[in-house]
This record gives C-alpha cells, sequence and structure tokens, in this order.
C-alpha cells in the first residue's frame, strides 16, 4: 500500500496552512483571522479535499440543524472565507451551483 505524506496535525494545500492543534490557519507565511464558522467550514472541505460537498451535508456538518436560511447562511460565509483567502479563493474553492463546494487539490 502506497503511504501518503499526510499529517493529522496539519494540512497543506499550495499556499494555505491549516494548522489544526493552535487552530490557526495560513496564506503564505500570514496568519488569517477567521470567525469559528470559516474555519469550521475550511477544515470540513480541506478533510474532504477534492470532493463535492452538497449544502444539506456542509449545513448538516457546521451548524447541525438546518434551518429555513441556512443556505442563505452558507453562501455569505462561504464568501468571507473566500474574501480572506484572497487570490487564491477562485482556484481553491469551487462553487458547484444548486449543489455545494468543493476545494481543489494545488
Amino acid at each position: 500500500m502506497k503511504s501518503e505524506n499526510i499529517s493529522v496535525t496539519e494540512f497543506v494545500n499550495g499556499r494555505l496552512r491549516i494548522d489544526y492543534v493552535s487552530g490557526c490557519v495560513h496564506l503564505d507565511d500570514e496568519e488569517l483571522h477567521l470567525t469559528p464558522i470559516e474555519y469550521k467550514l475550511l477544515c470540513l472541505l480541506a478533510k474532504n479535499v477534492g470532493k463535492v460537498l452538497t449544502h444539506k451535508y456542509i449545513i448538516q456538518s457546521v451548524w447541525g440543524t438546518p434551518a429555513d436560511n441556512s443556505e442563505a447562511s452558507l453562501r455569505v460565509f462561504m464568501a468571507t472565507l473566500r474574501k480572506k483567502l484572497s487570490d487564491s479563493s477562485q482556484a481553491l474553492i469551487q462553487t458547484h451551483i444548486g449543489i455545494g463546494y468543493r476545494m481543489m487539490k494545488l
């Protein structure tokens, strides 16, 4: 079986680095200041890199019980997360219209 270089304490994808132990996210060497929801979203996408996650799955994983405005809230949080990820966001997080989101492996 081929062994992959995957660390349980850290995720690296291109310029993005998530330190799960400290709860810090870095883009290049600059620390990003994320809200708890943004951090949960980013970690969920990172742990499922390459997979399209449905809106329903993301909402259930991040918020638990869906509310009437859950998809609208998800869109807002994804927009702010992408803004904080700056120019790398387009290549990093893809929107699958009507389905969900996917983090690309860079």
